[in-house]
């Protein structure tokens, strides 16, 4: 007859390789491939810099690219040195998303707000009116598009940015908005991808 002894050191040494046995068999399975445009989907904060040459034919002056599927705004130097990046909100839907060319043919400091028609039936609570402030969902800085009352502009509101959230304008955080208004002269180009 054996005798086994059950000291505190073979129960916790013991206890250690009973959890650890499923661990190691899922360390031997293979974990399924992903396509890229999956992965990508999962992580919807995630964005990745992007080539002017992609999307406009010369880059002769300051250039903005913002990307909906990446929630994120491209800024380029009219000579190509200076490139930068910064997540954005988007449209809350697509029937309220304009994409194409355009340019930036206005900026203001401390922007008012007049919500569209279209806004006010779609939230009655909306108001008529909104000068600057902190209320103002136009944030600190706005650059105003070709288009009618689609702009680039900041916004007070933080949660909104990565995130559909406007009415079809592209919001950033407010100290993005104003480094991109310092560095953005009206004419430059602008598309909304």
């Amino acid at each position: 007859m054996s005798h086994f002894k059950m000291t505190r050191r073979s129960m916790v040494l013991a206890s250690g390789a009973t959890l650890a046995t499923p661990m190691l068999a899922l360390a031997e399975t293979p974990a399924p491939a992903l396509r890229a445009d999956v992965e990508a989907r999962r992580n919807l904060s995630s964005f990745r810099s992007q080539n002017w040459q992609d999307h406009f034919e010369r880059l002769d002056r300051v250039t903005i690219l913002a990307d909906m599927e990446s929630r994120a705004v491209h800024y380029w130097s009219a000579d190509g040195t200076d490139y930068r990046l910064y997540p954005s909100s988007i449209p809350l839907t697509e029937e309220l998303t304009r994409r194409g060319y355009t340019e930036v043919v206005r900026k203001r400091v401390g922007p008012d707000w007049t919500p569209t028609a279209s806004m006010r039936e779609r939230d009655p609570s909306l108001p008529a009116y909104m000068p600057p402030g902190p209320d103002n969902p136009l944030g600190t800085h706005a650059l105003y598009l070709t288009w009618p009352a689609y702009l680039i502009h900041g916004t007070h509101d933080t949660r909104k940015i990565g995130r559909r959230s406007s009415s079809g304008c592209i919001g950033l955080f407010n100290e993005h908005i104003a480094e991109l208004f310092a560095l953005t002269p009206t004419g430059a180009q602008v598309r909304l991808l």
